[in-house]
């Protein structure tokens, strides 16, 4: 993780936190949007989508540039694939714990066997 890292890692998951910002990250997956075209599955005002799309622009997941009249959003996937190599240290982590895990739990399961049969 490079020095100032985790401050765009901490303004991801931040901007992540929120169910209506992943369902608009979601849909900006598939292709550019408007407020207007973003609002529309939401039971919320297009002012309300708009403060959404300020949060996910500081993060960094989105850009929006000017076309004509409209101001299209578009999906910036780069904070997301960062945090997504931070996660992935983790999954090894555990992985591996949870290898080490089974392995003791297979020991213990076939100790009392090794046990009986050293009796007879």
């Amino acid at each position: 993780m490079q020095p100032g890292g985790y401050k765009t890692l901490d303004a991801t998951f931040a901007a992540l936190a929120d169910p209506t910002r992943r369902a608009i990250l979601a849909r900006l997956a598939s292709g550019d949007a408007s407020v207007t075209e973003l609002a529309g599955p939401f039971a919320i005002s297009q002012p309300a989508i708009s403060k959404h799309l300020k949060v996910l622009e500081r993060a960094g997941l989105v850009t929006r540039d000017r076309d004509a009249q409209r101001r299209p959003a578009r999906l910036r996937a780069q904070p997301l694939a960062e945090a997504s190599r931070w996660l992935e240290d983790y999954r090894r982590f555990w992985q591996t714990s949870f290898t080490r895990l089974d392995h003791l739990l297979g020991e213990l399961q076939t100790t009392p066997e090794r046990k009986k049969k050293r009796k007879q």
